[in-house]
């Protein structure tokens, strides 16, 4: 079984910076894309950013191009998501996907192991 633990989130004042960590156990997470994804209470669950297998590949919501990146150290096992001039409307529970497919998505039916979540709370 693969475990995904999502770290790093807390309180940042708008126009500041997080970076959250994501660590996946198992010998295999060189061959999984990764995923970011982030869900208001009463909305849907939203992909913020995903990242292939090799770190070539990467994918962007419109909402967050510019702001935020996604990469990852296959050696740590962990992908990571820096968040820089993050908004109030940031402000949400992310989470961490790993998926068994190698090519990055967007799609959160394409991922197979998911963390508890980590929150993030940007204030005005």
């Amino acid at each position: 079984q693969v475990q995904v633990v999502e770290s790093g989130g807390g309180l940042v004042q708008a126009g500041g910076s997080l970076r959250l960590s994501c660590r996946t156990s198992g010998r295999t997470f060189s061959r999984y894309a990764m995923g970011w994804f982030r869900q208001a209470p009463g909305k849907e669950r939203e992909s913020v950013a995903a990242i292939n297998w090799s770190g070539g590949s990467t994918y962007y919501a419109d909402s967050v191009k510019g702001r935020f990146t996604i990469s990852r150290d296959n050696a740590k096992n962990t992908v990571y998501l820096q968040m820089n001039s993050l908004k109030t409307k940031d402000t949400t529970v992310y989470y961490c996907a790993a998926s068994k497919y190698s090519s990055a998505s967007s799609y959160a039916n394409r991922y197979d192991y998911w963390g508890q979540g980590s929150q993030v709370t940007v204030s005005s």
